[in-house]
């Protein structure tokens, strides 16, 4: 696993418990020297977190190599080491631990450095961090899962798999939505090892695979003195691949990212005769192919009115909606470097679909991605209504996965905080629906 740039990692940070009492919280620390040291050379952390907790540096407890000790019993200690690639998991007794939420965790890390002058010794590390609890609450009407597109710019930079797994298990997801040829090494054919790996973190994580992301190139070859479009055969072949390697995978739902003909996102006609030609696979396979509504298409709208048609003139059970909560967004992303309202789309401004209408083709909703752009630190999501759309969602009698999908802010290691914010979020707001 890979560790955060932060000293205060986001992942680990929650409220621990001794049966049935919260009898404080705990997060995990990574090493700030440019070196490994032993145990004995640690001279505490004092931690500051709001207005709520102000312990000194000889309070919390340290967990190192798998043992859990006092200050006194890590200068005790011999051959026990903070190696630098270990985070270390710092526990602070507080009765009752700290609530769900964002908090501003401050602390002042003593460490002793041999070579250094005593008369400068120790040497202090105060850093702050704004980070999420570890959301609870929220179960029984929704289950939670994250897609590692959250990740992107991140994953296979400062994230590896298991690192992308472990942070969306820490969050309590059970779930986890990957793009194949975005997750998958050496997509179409991952490796016997590849595999095996990717069940072992699966198990490890607690993780149950959810919605596999595939693409239906229809413009494949649109470029070039030979130019010319996909058949429906080519496109029933891209998906029929992708449908027999996420089962190999353990996946679900299938997602099929299917190419568009025009700024409304109306598919490439082929998407019939390919789909059409890939439900009996998906059928022996019980896989559900279920294409995304995302802005700029509405519920109510000729392309969902076919995919509709599709499964009432069928009657497959194989084929179904997935909802982007994108197309709910009712406040406009903020303009990036060099953007103008006039040279972005238009529906990044957000086309403000009413999550009323999600009553309307809930019958044939199989999934949701929970498509956010950006929560700050008081919890207030800056596009997304989340509890119009949460409560639409209940009402609707949908308790299938919400799929977390950050699409904000590259900027390393972001994402992972963002994930938190947003689960602490909607589960808060989904434990008071009426």
């Amino acid at each position: 696993m890979l560790l955060e740039r932060d000293l205060i990692q986001s992942v680990g940070f929650r409220n621990v418990r001794e049966g049935d009492r919260v009898t404080g919280f705990q997060f995990r620390l990574r090493m700030p020297s440019y070196r490994g040291m032993a145990a004995s050379l640690i001279d505490g952390v004092a931690v500051l977190v709001g207005d709520l907790v102000d312990v000194p540096a000889d309070v919390p407890l340290w967990t190192l190599g798998g043992q859990t000790l006092t200050l006194d019993g890590l200068w005790q200690s011999e051959g026990l080491r903070w190696q630098l690639e270990d985070a270390a998991v710092v526990t602070v007794p507080f009765e009752g631990g700290l609530p769900q939420g964002v908090h501003e965790v401050s602390i002042e890390l003593r460490l002793r450095m041999s070579y250094v002058p005593e008369e400068h010794q120790p040497s202090v590390y105060r850093v702050s961090k704004h980070v999420t609890l570890t959301p609870e609450g929220g179960a029984g009407t929704f289950q939670y899962g994250v897609s590692l597109y959250s990740f992107m710019g991140d994953f296979g930079t400062v994230l590896d798999l298991e690192t992308a797994l472990a942070a969306v298990a820490d969050v309590g997801a059970t779930g986890v939505e990957i793009l194949g040829e975005g997750h998958v090494a050496n997509y179409p054919e991952p490796s016997t090892a590849w595999r095996d790996e990717w069940f072992r973190l699966l198990e490890k994580y607690s993780l149950q695979p959810t919605n596999y992301g595939s693409w239906i190139d229809t413009r494949l070859h649109s470029s070039g003195p030979h130019a010319r479009p996909m058949t429906a055969e080519e496109g029933a072949a891209t998906l029929q691949r992708d449908l027999r390697l996420a089962k190999d995978l353990g996946f679900r739902f299938v997602r099929p990212k299917i190419g568009v003909v025009s700024g409304d996102l109306v598919p490439d006609p082929i998407w019939t005769e390919s789909v059409e030609r890939s439900l009996d696979l998906a059928h022996e396979l019980d896989v559900i192919i279920c294409p995304e509504i995302h802005s700029p298409t509405p519920i109510h709208h000729p392309v969902v009115d076919d995919y509709i048609d599709l499964i009432r003139r069928t009657g497959t059970k194989h084929f179904g909606l997935l909802i982007d909560t994108g197309i709910f967004q009712d406040r406009p992303i903020p303009l990036g470097p060099g953007e103008t309202r006039e040279t972005r789309p238009a529906f990044l401004d957000g086309i403000g679909v009413d999550p009323a209408d999600f009553a309307d083709v809930a019958e044939y909703v199989v999934f949701v991605q929970a498509k956010f752009h950006d929560i700050d630190e008081n919890l207030d999501d800056k596009q997304i209504p989340w509890r119009p759309v949460l409560q639409a969602l209940k009402n609707a009698g949908y308790t299938g996965y919400l799929s977390s999908e950050y699409e904000g802010v590259r900027e390393p290691w972001r994402s992972i905080e963002q994930v938190r914010r947003q689960h602490s979020l909607i589960r808060s707001i989904t434990d008071t629906l009426d």
